[in-house]
């Protein structure tokens, strides 16, 4: 048994390690923290959903001192999605530290509002290789101070054609920093970067355990035409409290998405498309349970993680197994059960073949029966959310803390602790999930009282 209380940890983070509820350490944690915290490279093989984010969060949080200003830490991530779970997790770790500067730094937000933001320089920057590669070039981020640099999800920049940009971002930063790179898998030119950049650095693997062994998986044969209704049919008889499907292009799911809301279900989307506050907003509502079925691409859902999540389907096969097994991998998280189905049509069937040939795990074939009459029957829609997300036009910049709007929800408002969910922070905008039954109460209170002593705007959030 490995406790967080072994490590030698400042006691901001001790306390923020007990207030999010963790008590031991995962394999990954256990292996990485002590060579990182004692200052050392690391080269490290491990999954998203291994605990790999909260391990250098923690060692690179243990190594900061806000008195010091300048920029010390940059995370380099391949999606914006990503690089917002990380941010995230690194300021719930750091959330007992006073004065500390975290900024995310990627792309589809304009490069002004960075600009402004890197006026005074953070202390820890969260970025994707393009958006960090152009404020260098504009002499906004100055990486002569860095400490730490963090490759998170090296393969998958290697996959997205980023290679070239992390060497050029990396020979700008001092040679005496530390880096930790983390990747699924090792590709030989992964192996060359971390030749090229690091120093003598401890090589970890973990043997983690199979991400497919909970995941019932099965692939149903329908032709393009009818997919539609295939999903429509899996929704209804499976009734999933939250549902995630992927498609291959931008196309479908839009298409997809629009089908689903005209046939009274109520879905969002998620693809490139989207400006980033509408990718935001999407993602937030379908983590805080007010919308149940999202439909997304690939590079748009990567890096997200959403627990209890039960149901995945595959609207039509991905190219390639590594896919397969990103999708599948969405449910059936921390000891959960879930279930992955795919439509497969009869073009796609060599690529099914393929897929079953490369896992070890068999896979089911299955049918499923479509009922026109019952498909647009209304008794036969999904029940709708429990819940619905207040939007508060305030966010960290106002210095808003979940505690406070808790507070003012629970207070004034008079609303039972156990109706509100998740609080989501923004630099500008606070997001509140609340049970349909209490939403008007907490809606009306909080327009007519106050948060922390100000009014702010409070609204509904649609989509």
């Amino acid at each position: 048994m490995h406790n967080f209380s072994s490590l030698k940890l400042p006691a901001p983070l001790l306390k923020a390690i007990d207030a999010l509820g963790y008590s031991e350490m995962t394999p990954i944690q256990a292996q990485a923290l002590p060579p990182m915290l004692a200052g050392r490279d690391v080269r490290a093989q491990a999954r998203t959903g291994s605990g790999k984010t909260a391990a250098f969060s923690l060692a690179l949080l243990a190594q900061l001192h806000p008195e010091e200003a300048g920029l010390r830490v940059l995370v380099l991530c391949p999606t914006r999605e990503l690089a917002d779970q990380v941010g995230k997790e690194i300021r719930g770790l750091a959330r007992f530290i006073p004065n500390l500067k975290i900024l995310s730094l990627c792309g589809g937000v304009p490069v002004r509002t960075q600009l402004a933001s890197l006026t005074h320089a953070p202390h820890v920057a969260v970025g994707t290789p393009g958006r960090i590669k152009d404020l260098i070039g504009r002499k906004a981020l100055d990486l002569s101070g860095l400490t730490t640099v963090v490759l998170d999800e090296a393969d998958r920049m290697l996959d997205m054609g980023f290679l070239d940009v992390v060497e050029e971002i990396l020979a700008h930063a001092p040679k005496s920093r530390n880096t930790w790179l983390f990747s699924a898998t090792y590709p030989e030119q992964i192996g060359r970067l971390s030749a090229r950049f690091q120093q003598d650095p401890v090589e970890i693997e973990v043997e983690a355990e199979d991400p497919q062994a909970a995941i019932e998986q099965s692939f149903i044969e329908v032709e393009n035409q009818d997919k539609p209704n295939a999903v429509i049919a899996l929704l209804l008889q499976l009734k999933p409290e939250s549902c995630l499907i992927f498609c291959n292009t931008k196309i479908d799911t839009r298409e997809l998405a629009a089908t689903l809301r005209q046939r009274a279900i109520p879905t969002l989307e998620l693809h490139g498309d989207l400006e980033q506050r509408d990718r935001d907003e999407t993602l937030l509502q379908f983590a805080n349970g007010s919308t149940r079925i999202l439909v997304a691409t690939d590079v748009a859902a990567r890096g997200l993680d959403i627990k209890d999540l039960p149901l995945v389907i595959g609207y039509e096969l991905p190219n390639d197994p590594d896919t397969y097994v990103h999708r599948i991998g969405r449910t059936g998280r921390a000891g959960a059960s879930g279930t992955a189905i795919t439509l497969v049509s009869k073009r796609e069937m060599p690529r099914s073949l393929r897929i079953e040939e490369t896992l070890a795990h068999n896979i089911t074939w299955g049918s499923i029966p479509m009922n026109g009459e019952n498909l647009s029957s209304p008794e036969m829609n999904l029940s709708p959310p429990q819940v619905h997300t207040l939007v508060i036009d305030a966010g960290r910049k106002d210095k808003l803390r979940p505690g406070d709007i808790l507070g003012a929800l629970t207070g004034e408002a008079g609303l039972p602790a156990s109706s509100i969910g998740k609080i989501d922070l923004f630099p500008t905008r606070a997001y509140v999930a609340i049970e349909v039954a209490h939403f008007d109460k907490a809606w009306k209170a909080l327009r007519a009282g106050k948060i922390k002593g100000r009014n702010f705007r409070v609204r509904k959030l649609t989509r």
